[in-house]
């Protein structure tokens, strides 16, 4: 011992290391450390402890919240040796001799887990408090918890679920047993936690920069600090000297160009001879270390000569002279990208002849997806080819893009998404990170791994359209909508992304929930020299629904009618054709809006309440995915496969994408419910492209519906196989049989077998049984130019109603209630489906009281989760819930969408609150 800890010592002294002894999770460990390493550093990186999660590396959003000596610390800010001698619990550390601690238990039960990657965190920090705090009630905890950022839930299901722990802690109450771990069967419409929420309640799901591959380098990037200015040249010479550093490549190395959608592929992984936005990558680096690749970063040189830049769309309208263009493919020379337009009836007419008009002009600044989880991917090659696993919600387009920038053959291109800690549609693109390391590991037969900064985050962006629009809407004397014409610009960044959708959606979904007749609109989509913007949550048509749902307010009032009422008037009904010709199924519109009137006693209050104090109203539609897919081609929307086994364990396999609004559980529930199991029987492995069969990805509310239905069609086709096999072994009609709570059995019970007898005996010559499922959504639409936007096999509906107060002093809103109401068809799974209606109504919030933003000369100034306000938890007003069903003909089991379309009228709800409230028209 005394030799060992000489060597010890010799060590440190000779790399200038420092001892760290700690004690984490009752386990001694006693490690050599950088002086300057953070304890979440050490914890990850040496001890392996992943559950601690890296969400910003700056102590502002809790995710890697751990225990030093039963308190809570912020591990990404502070110093490992600060903890010296100290004791040390992580997420990993606060189960009891393998079973989940009380309060796991109910962030299960309770559905407080969507893409599990706060959660560590949020147990941590609600541990402590509760032990410190044994009678903590609800505002205590909201404020407790007001450090701890979730992006997912909106806060309730997690608030409910300490003060629950609370409750029962105190209590001689029995416990309520955990769905999740019960032995009863589950079916379609029975709440249900996801499969996978004890998992990540115990910090064991591993995301993207959780999975290490032995022997990675890691990857930095050099990005431009100039908007729009041409790379005269790049010095890399002292770089390339530096110890440890193994590639360094810049836009030459891989010029190809890519997008989302093939109709509008503009970008490069990195700049090709010029850039285009502060923040865009420029040169990267592989080193033996993340240190020595973002040192190697800091010794290349860059020559820029800058070129006129173009910040207001209003300047990439107009022709721009001899200046140079941000993209010289845009049609004229301008900066326009996309121009939209559509005009149903007359709107000319229609304005003239309308007894009463509104017209208005609305500003929307950009809003961010703000998922906790940064960006991550790790590359590698193998015998198989080139695979990478990354944090992404299309898997499939990201490997056909792969596949042609670095063209190679799809078959030897895999993609892995692990686990994702949320994505809203901020990670619905192929990204220059994923494309650079996989041409990395390709060129040098070494894993390489990156993970980005928050800034970086916010510079890649994709997020919501900074839009200006004017838009004028016409009723006759009645109230009925006679007209609707908007003319909008929307700011799209330096690249096209989800652009040329976005383009029509602004438009072509304001077609309902109402009936109207002369409707139009143009849309202009401009390049800027910003971060491009692509799809977030409710896309295209968030601004463009705040616009339309704040006229039909002011038309109200001029007309001196109820909000409600002129609505109820308009609204369309089931089974109907829009004037685009979209086909209206199941339409649960006039029973939200009568669900939220009556929670929140509105014919007694609006227009009643003293001033400052105000209640608001607006309805919402949305896609339940895209008819039209990316790619034109003849492949299924969505497949799923289904293989069963001699051990009788169904393993579901699709390539939809889980996100965190629960996929996965409802691939299973639905094929559950058609074969008669528990979700015992049920394994899930998804989002593999090796592994998996196409699924488009989750963007667009698609996932529920089509992958849905596909799994659906699965096991259906899997119990005819199974019947048919039994039928024939016992002679006996196959239709005598029944299938249900695990057994195959006739109703005279003749015949009565369990689940694992009938698999044996429809396995004995064939060996493992196999079916498919697909989906294609049937053709829809008109034949004009343009009908195919916005088409959808349904559409989901909803309505809220909002309270506020206004502080006649400051100004300052105060959303004390928000009660929502959304048609979903039919909630698969409600447990799931009043998560994602809590989380879509508290990011609108966020986006109508405090996020936005903001630059200066096309930097941006608040790309981090301190100046960017994401509501907290003590912001978070109450949240009434109700999911309307009203089980739609063609979604599986009759379900819709309802993770999206949600978001849609809490904005306007709000600001006509605060219209209600002092009089104030809020039109920004």
């Amino acid at each position: 011992m005394y030799f060992f800890n000489l060597f010890f010592k010799i060590i440190v002294l000779s790399y200038k290391m420092t001892e760290l002894n700690i004690i984490v999770n009752r386990v001694r460990h006693r490690l050599l450390i950088n002086e300057h390493e953070t304890l979440s550093h050490v914890l990850r990186e040496r001890l392996n402890l992943s559950g601690t999660k890296i969400g910003c590396q700056q102590g502002s959003c809790g995710a890697c919240t751990v225990l030093l000596d039963k308190r809570p610390i912020l591990s990404c800010i502070t110093p490992a040796m600060k903890c010296n001698g100290q004791k040390i619990t992580t997420i990993e550390g606060i189960t009891e001799n393998g079973q989940l601690h009380n309060l796991q238990k109910k962030f299960v039960e309770k559905g407080a887990v969507q893409c599990g990657y706060c959660t560590p965190g949020m147990i941590i920090t609600s541990l402590a408090f509760t032990d410190e705090n044994p009678n903590a009630n609800k505002e205590q905890i909201k404020k407790e918890l007001s450090g701890n950022l979730c992006r997912c839930t909106g806060y309730k299901k997690i608030i409910e679920a300490v003060h629950e722990y609370v409750i029962e802690n105190n209590s001689e109450v029995t416990k309520k047993n955990i769905q999740a771990n019960d032995k009863q069967f589950l079916r379609v419409g029975k709440s249900m936690p996801y499969i996978e929420a004890e998992k990540k309640t115990r910090g064991e799901a591993d995301y993207a920069d959780d999975i290490k591959i032995k022997n990675a380098l890691f990857c930095k990037f050099l990005r431009s600090n100039y908007a729009h200015a041409k790379i005269e040249n790049i010095n890399i010479e002292k770089a390339e000297k530096l110890e440890g550093v193994r590639a360094i490549i810049t836009g030459k190395d891989i010029p190809g160009k890519f997008g989302v959608l093939p109709i509008s592929q503009d970008e490069t992984a990195l700049a090709v001879e010029k850039t285009r936005y502060i923040g865009e990558i420029v040169v990267a680096i592989a080193a033996d270390t993340e240190e020595i690749a973002e040192q190697a970063c800091n010794m290349i040189d860059i020559e820029y000569k800058p070129y006129r830049e173009y910040f207001a769309p209003e300047d990439s309208l107009k022709d721009v002279g001899n200046n140079e263009q941000i993209h010289s493919h845009s049609k004229f020379n301008n900066n326009i990208h996309k121009k939209a337009e559509m005009r149903f009836g007359d709107q000319k007419k229609g304005l003239k002849e309308a007894y009463m008009t509104s017209e208005m002009s609305f500003d929307f600044k950009g809003v961010n997806h703000g998922f906790t989880e940064p960006h991550a991917a790790t590359a590698y090659t193998d015998e198989n080819g080139l695979t990478i696993i990354t944090a992404t919600q299309v898997p499939h387009y990201l490997h056909k893009t792969i596949s042609k920038v670095l063209e190679m053959p799809l078959n030897r291109v895999r993609v892995i998404k692990p686990y994702l800690g949320g994505g809203f549609g901020g990670k619905s693109d192929p990204f220059p990170h994923e494309i650079i390391i996989s041409y990395l590991t390709k060129k040098l037969k070494k894993p390489v791994r990156t993970r980005l900064s928050r800034e970086e985050v916010f510079l890649t962006n994709h997020a919501r359209h900074p839009t200006k629009m004017k838009i004028q809407m016409g009723v006759n004397k009645d109230g009925k909508f006679k007209v609707l014409d908007a003319d909008i610009v929307i700011d799209g960044g330096a690249y096209g992304s989800f652009g040329v959708v976005t383009s029509y959606y602004n438009g072509v979904l304001l077609q309902a929930p109402y009936r109207i007749n002369n409707f139009g609109f143009r849309t202009r989509r401009v390049y800027t020299n910003k971060p491009q913007c692509g799809a977030m949550r409710g896309h295209g048509a968030v601004n463009p629904r705040f616009a339309v749902e704040t006229l039909i307010d002011d038309l109200a009032r001029k007309l001196e009618k109820d909000p409600c009422d002129i609505r109820f008037q308009n609204f369309m009904g089931e089974n109907t054709l829009t004037v685009g010709h979209y086909r209206i199924t199941s339409n649960g519109s006039r029973e939200c809006l009568q669900t939220v009137m009556k929670q929140s006693n509105w014919k007694q209050r609006f227009n009643k309440m003293k001033f400052g104090k105000g209640i608001g109203v607006a309805c919402g539609f949305f896609i339940s995915g895209s008819a039209l897919p990316i790619y034109w081609n003849k492949y299924p929307q969505s497949s799923v496969h289904l293989k069963v086994d001699l051990d009788g364990r169904v393993l579901i396999t699709s390539g939809a994408s889980d996100i965190g609004q629960g996929s996965d559980t409802m691939l299973a529930i639905v094929t559950a419910e058609v074969l008669g199991l528990s979700l015992d029987n049920i394994f899930v492995v998804s989002a593999d492209t090796t592994l998996t069969p196409i699924d488009l990805g989750s963007y667009s509310s698609r996932v529920t519906f089509m992958a849905g239905n596909a799994a659906k069609t699965a096991a259906e086709n899997l119990k005819k196989k199974i019947l048919n096999s039994v039928s024939i072994n016992k002679n006996i009609p196959a239709g005598e049989l029944n299938m249900a709570e695990e057994r195959i059995y006739t109703n005279n019970g003749s015949i009565d077998l369990s689940w694992t007898e009938a698999i044996e005996i429809a396995t004995r010559k064939v060996g493992a049984l196999n079916a498919t499922g697909a989906y294609n959504s049937p053709k829809l639409g008109g034949n004009f130019k343009g009908a195919g936007a916005g088409l959808s096999p349904s559409y989901s509906f909803g309505a809220i109603v909002a309270d506020v107060d206004v502080d006649l002093d400051t100004g300052a809103v105060t959303v004390n209630n928000i009660w929502g109401a959304h048609d979903t068809g039919k909630a698969i799974n409600p447990l799931a489906v009043e998560g994602q209606l809590e989380g879509s109504w508290h990011m609108g919030f966020g986006q109508a009281i405090s996020e936005q933003m903001k630059y200066h000369k096309g930097l941006l100034l608040n790309a981090n989760f301190v100046d960017y306000q994401i509501p907290s938890s003590i912001d978070t007003p109450e949240i009434n819930t109700n999911i309307i069903e009203t089980i739609d003909p063609e979604g599986p089991f009759g379900a819709k969408e309802c993770g999206e379309g949600a978001l849609h009228p809490v904005i306007p709800a709000i600001t006509n609150a605060i219209y209600d409230a002092v009089g104030v028209r809020i039109t920004s």
